[in-house]
């Protein structure tokens, strides 16, 4: 069993010989190969090569397009610039203005850095075929309109411009829809949904303006074939019920939330985290981590894959991301709580 068939085995309700490895890795990554995060984000070769070798030599069965946040954003006139030790930065296109016409209309196939990541899609399936599992990336309707407007912007149009709110999330739904389609037709097997803002509103908010266009966006991914995989940093605690709802396949939880309480809100989606990325795989012991990792698996249950609760961290001892993908045993039958 290679690792893409062990990831879509656990999908499909299968049995796997053990359990699928898919960490987020990007500024890490770049460092492990001995290049920087600038690099990274800003070549696809580099990004390519750096995930690649991540998988080889540390089990994972997923390759990430992954690596900011502004992919989309650039392509609707945001200035991007690139930090060599730190996650690009990027203008805010509409910080001082309601005009939704100031914004460009991006075209996957032709705008430079979302074409930078299809051309990285489609060098992992160059180089291996259908060995991995390849996931690109779309930002989530509410983390893109906050890319776009300023995330204080952002969720004080929540609350008293709902209608402009709604206008500018379309527009992100919209983009996000064609670039997801387009890495799918690239070679991409599931596409990561990161909606990080999503975490700081209220159920009643992000049920009437978010989860709507959400599930909107999963169920295109769908219907051109891919997988979801839904990434909201933060506690999500307070928005499993629409959560539940959206029909993903495979959810990320961040550390500071329990696994538990997750499994009785969404059933047989495949959960994904929570270990923490700093306090436990940065600064912990590869016996403590893998007691971790043993210990989220017998509360989550079946299925769940293994990864931190988000990326993990520059400066992580190579051991320690051993020590997150030692293999372990699918365990048989019902191990959840």
């Amino acid at each position: 069993m290679n690792a893409f068939e062990r990831y879509v085995t656990v999908l499909r309700g299968g049995v796997p010989d053990i359990l699928p490895r898919i960490p987020i890795v990007m500024q890490f990554a770049a460092e492990y190969i001995g290049s920087d995060y600038a690099a990274f984000a800003s070549e696809y070769a580099v990004l390519v090569e750096a995930n690649c070798r991540c998988a080889r030599d540390f089990g994972f069965e997923q390759l990430s397009a992954i690596s900011d946040p502004y992919r989309e954003t650039h392509g609707f006139g945001g200035h991007v610039t690139y930090v060599r030790d730190g996650v690009p930065r990027c203008t805010t296109v509409l910080a001082e203005s309601k005009d939704l016409s100031l914004l460009l209309r991006p075209d996957p196939r032709s705008s430079a850095r979302m074409l930078d990541r299809l051309r990285a899609i489609e060098e992992y399936r160059r180089r291996h075929g259908r060995a991995y599992s390849v996931m690109g990336w779309v930002e989530g309707p509410a983390a893109e309109a906050a890319d776009l407007r300023g995330v204080s912007n952002f969720l004080m149009d929540m609350l008293d411009d709902e209608e402009f709110a709604a206008r500018l999330m379309d527009r992100c739904l919209a983009v996000g829809i064609e670039f997801a389609r387009a890495q799918i037709a690239a070679g991409a097997d599931t596409i990561g949904i990161g909606d990080a803002v999503a975490s700081q509103l209220s159920p009643a908010v992000y049920g009437s303006l978010v989860q709507p266009r959400e599930k909107a966006l999963v169920a295109a991914i769908h219907d051109a074939g891919g997988y979801v995989r839904l990434h909201i940093c933060g506690n999500i605690t307070h928005l499993l019920p629409g959560i539940a709802d959206l029909g993903v396949d495979i959810l990320d939880i961040d550390h500071m939330v329990d696994p538990v309480r997750v499994r009785r809100a969404v059933g047989g989606v495949v959960l994904c985290g929570n270990i923490n990325p700093v306090d436990a795989v940065l600064r912990g012991t590869p016996a403590a981590i893998g007691a971790y990792v043993r210990e989220i698996y017998r509360s989550a249950g079946n299925p769940f894959m293994v990864s931190a609760g988000c990326e993990i961290p520059s400066g992580t001892p190579v051991e320690n991301l051993q020590a997150l993908c030692e293999p372990v045993a699918y365990a048989t039958g019902t191990v959840g709580e």
